[in-house]
């Protein structure tokens, strides 16, 4: 499953839980409101975990690049360099779009 269909369930689930965690407290239902809050916590959760994953990913992108750049500098490679330096600007951007 990709991370942005984690992250959209995740914010689904947020989502559901708040308004029952809501609707329990209107109603003076503990249990549905704490339940509720659960819920709305395992939304946050998912999120942050899809969040994190793709950082991860965006770290390994710029260092790969970097590397990648690196060597092409060192064997006069002007194609390499510039193939590393966009992977590591994918890379820093992906981890951005993440915070």
């Amino acid at each position: 499953m990709d991370n942005g269909t984690e992250r959209a369930k995740g914010k689904v689930e947020e989502v559901k839980g708040a308004v029952k965690e809501g609707i329990g407290d209107l109603i003076g239902n503990e249990q549905m409101q704490a339940e509720g809050h659960v819920q709305k916590v395992e939304g946050q959760a998912r999120q942050a975990v899809a969040k994190a994953d793709e950082q991860i990913k965006g770290i390994g992108e710029e260092v790969g690049g970097k590397v990648e750049g690196t060597i092409g500098s060192l064997i006069n490679n002007e194609q390499m360099q510039a193939e590393g330096k966009a992977k590591e600007l994918k890379g820093k951007s992906r981890q951005k779009a993440n915070q």
